[in-house]
């Protein structure tokens, strides 16, 4: 097992050099969480499965914040708290986890120090898949219960996006920035015969992303929608001109992957961004639902084969043809998102044969 004695070194040497770091300066502001997370011991064969893996697919789930996990990601149960302050290091142990999604700055934007504090957090081969803010992707400002009050004016604004999401995710990350994600969120009924006009507005924003690309090659910047209208050809043609991609979304108000594929097509080729979100299940607006079915998180509860075939053999088509792939998982797609990392990774193994 030669490719799983490599990996295991890899792993070793990554996590003795932050050793120093994470005893001095990341916990000195946060006193008031006493306890370090510690990582759980991986199951055994997930050290050979992640081996076989292709170094181009960096797979993750959509936060790191869930007590349930314990006995899969912690050693024991930690506090929400002590988890979204702590958790990250321990999370990064995991023999599948190289990425994780950053959806918090969806709700308030992260500062260049907040950026700099996670990657500091984990080894130099670890990716973060980060939300844009709310402020730049969703059409409406909304109240605390979540419903649109009014307009947005700074919808799809280029200027904004820079300050809030490209030039701090860029100085924070650095070279682990790996997707950029501009999920838009479902757009007011009467503005879906208005798509020319708002593709216009995306491609401007678009734009304003290129600068980025420039300082780190290897980061992928992806649009992902919430309305179907959106797929057309200016569509295809503003991610092409602005050296972007489509973030296949896996989620109720979206149709199932093989109807996503024609996109991904079009822009072949190219990398993967995914993220599935929410098991098809439970339709459009199922997310709480989903969260109160699947609470604490710690089994599948909804297994979806189907979805995770498609899925890897989409992943195998990417990275055999060379490609990054960034796939992210939501504990509401099957029930608790590190368990159905490791079963996909299965079906991408099964695709891919030997590392």
């Amino acid at each position: 097992m030669p490719a799983a004695r490599e990996f295991i070194t890899g792993v070793r040497k990554r996590f003795r050099k932050k050793g120093s770091i994470m005893q001095s300066s990341l916990f000195a502001d946060d006193s008031a969480i006493p306890s370090e997370v510690r990582a759980a011991t991986p199951e055994a064969s997930l050290i050979p499965l992640a081996a076989a893996l292709p170094e181009t697919l960096r797979m993750g789930t959509s936060s790191w914040h869930y007590p349930g996990w314990a006995g899969l990601v912690w050693d024991k149960l930690y506090s929400e708290e002590q988890l979204s302050r702590r958790g990250l290091s321990a999370y990064a142990r995991h023999p599948l986890f190289r990425a994780v999604g950053l959806d918090r700055g969806f709700y308030r934007p992260l500062s260049v120090e907040q950026y700099a504090d996670h990657a500091a957090r984990v080894p130099d081969d670890f990716r973060f898949v980060v939300k844009a803010p709310s402020r730049v992707t969703d059409p409406l400002l909304r109240g605390s219960g979540g419903k649109g009050e009014r307009i947005n004016p700074d919808f799809l604004d280029a200027a904004a996006a820079r300050a809030e999401l490209v030039e701090p995710a860029g100085a924070g990350l650095g070279p682990k920035l790996g997707a950029l994600v501009f999920q838009i969120s479902p757009l007011p009924s009467h503005w879906l015969t208005e798509m020319e006009r708002l593709t216009e507005g995306l491609h401007a924003l678009l734009r304003s992303t290129m600068a980025l690309k420039a300082r780190y090659p290897e980061a992928v910047v992806a649009v992902e929608v919430r309305d179907r209208q959106w797929l057309t050809p200016a569509f295809v043609d503003a991610l092409k001109d602005t050296g972007a991609t489509y973030c296949l979304g896996l989620h109720g108000k979206m149709p199932p992957i093989a109807e996503q594929l024609p996109i991904l097509r079009a822009l072949w080729p190219g990398p993967l961004v995914c993220r599935w979100n929410l098991n098809l299940k439970h339709g459009a607006y199922g997310y709480e639902r989903a969260r109160d079915q699947y609470s604490p998180f710690d089994k599948l509860v909804d297994p979806d084969p189907e979805t995770r075939e498609a899925l890897a053999q989409v992943i195998a088509g990417t990275v055999g043809a060379g490609q990054p792939a960034y796939v992210t998982l939501s504990n509401k797609a099957e029930g608790c998102s590190p368990l159905s990392v490791a079963a996909l990774a299965e079906a991408v193994r099964a695709r891919v044969g030997p590392a």
